[in-house]
């Protein structure tokens, strides 16, 4: 909105310094404190307001240590991080843009399907929520338009390096070729590491590509799984939202090099027209979850719910498809995955045992991960320092791959 105006009151009156707003730096800028400020100022209003409407958490007893203690603590907190995300994006990102689009979509998307569950959590008074099936149509849908939008969409392009050959025959001009509509993607760690999904089927007597039939369903099981991931690790005081901060400030350095021509240059990777505008999308982002941080550190005031869980992780998983680094999710987003893998090897180990012994055995003194820990007698606070750690070491991993193939 603000964008699009100083837009149009630069061409028409040229009013000195309203060229900022040209430069994706300032704008991300913009965004981070836009969305902190909003934190700041309106965060514990929504939290007071929250508390007011007896949006408390319901605790169900695992015997874990300062467990009851935060029952009645405000949920739904996933409202403010939504908020202070898409309020600095509607107001400086180029609403133009069709992966700004699709951020919003996604946003909102699983916002409502993470606020229906918390709903009738919380007023119907049924700690199932709403029931799995539907939470994974919701994800399905969600996938099937993200994949389907990033396919069909003519603005969703790349530009690949030309050949040597090439650019020693136009040394004037950009290393890059034309824009094209592709869905090649990037294989970290490894040297000429792009493939294309289309390699995977023939293309019809007329060129018709069948890609997305392979395409679409990964990108619905990417968003399913790190959704899902989010959801799990949302366990413990300050977890999931600062776990996802570091996932998502990688991301933006990704976008921002992937969206730039010179550095794509620098680093030798592919040129994607126009993602660099998420940057600005994830410097809103940023801001949301580092100024929920400072209300959902031990001892918490507010706890996101799924309304913020789901919602998070299927943005990390869109924003990393955007890039063209969904095949490093399991590396950036190592602490989802072992969230993940520790409850499906804790039931799956269950039932085995079960079936083989007749009686059900345990890897894990609990899961998801985290609260195996917590049994084991550690405090939340290091626990969740240490998945911070372990997640800038995985964060800085994954940066590293630009350049070491």
């Amino acid at each position: 909105m603000l964008y699009s105006f100083i837009e149009y009151l630069q061409n028409q009156y040229d009013i000195p310094g309203a060229g900022l707003f040209q430069f994706l730096s300032f704008r991300a800028l913009f965004a981070i404190v836009g969305a902190l400020l909003f934190m700041l100022f309106f965060g514990k209003k929504i939290i007071d307001l929250l508390r007011a409407m007896q949006v408390g958490e319901t605790i169900r007893d695992l015997g874990l240590t300062g467990q009851i203690e935060k029952a009645g603590t405000p949920t739904m907190g996933g409202i403010i991080i939504i908020l202070g995300t898409l309020i600095p994006v509607l107001l400086i990102a180029d609403l133009n843009n069709v992966y700004i689009l699709l951020l919003i979509f996604t946003t909102l998307w699983m916002g409502a399907i993470g606020w229906i569950d918390d709903y009738i959590k919380i007023f119907k008074k049924d700690k199932k929520g709403l029931k799995g099936i539907f939470k994974i149509i919701g994800q399905i849908i969600l996938g099937c338009v993200v994949g389907g939008v990033l396919y069909l969409h003519p603005e969703v392009t790349v530009r690949q390096e030309l050949p040597l050959a090439v650019q020693q025959q136009q040394p004037e001009a950009s290393i890059f070729g034309k824009e094209e509509k592709s869905l090649i993607t990037t294989i970290p760690l490894l040297k000429n590491n792009e493939f294309n999904y289309a390699d995977f089927l023939p293309s019809t007597e007329n060129g018709q590509s069948w890609a997305w039939l392979i395409f679409i369903p990964i990108v619905v099981f990417i968003t399913t799984a790190v959704s899902n991931g989010a959801n799990l690790t949302d366990g413990i005081d300050g977890l999931a939202a600062g776990s996802s901060a570091i996932m998502v400030f990688a991301l933006g350095i990704f976008a921002w090099v992937s969206g730039n021509v010179i550095f794509a240059d620098y680093l030798n990777i592919m040129f994607i027209p126009k993602v660099g505008e998420v940057a600005v999308f994830v410097a809103g982002f940023l801001g949301a979850l580092i100024g929920f941080l400072w209300y959902n550190t031990y001892p918490a005031t507010i706890f996101m719910g799924d309304t913020g869980s789901l919602t998070i992780g299927a943005l990390i998983s869109v924003i990393a498809i955007m890039v063209r680094k969904e095949l490093l999710i399991p590396v950036l987003c190592g602490v989802f995955v072992v969230e993940n893998l520790s409850v499906a090897l804790q039931v799956g180990y269950f039932k085995y045992t079960r079936k083989k012994t007749g009686v059900g055995k345990r890897l894990f003194l609990m899961a998801p991960l985290h609260h195996h820990f917590q049994k084991k007698g550690f405090h939340e606070s290091k626990i969740v320092a240490r998945f911070w750690i372990i997640g800038i070491l995985l964060a800085v991993l994954s940066i590293v791959t630009l350049k070491i193939r």
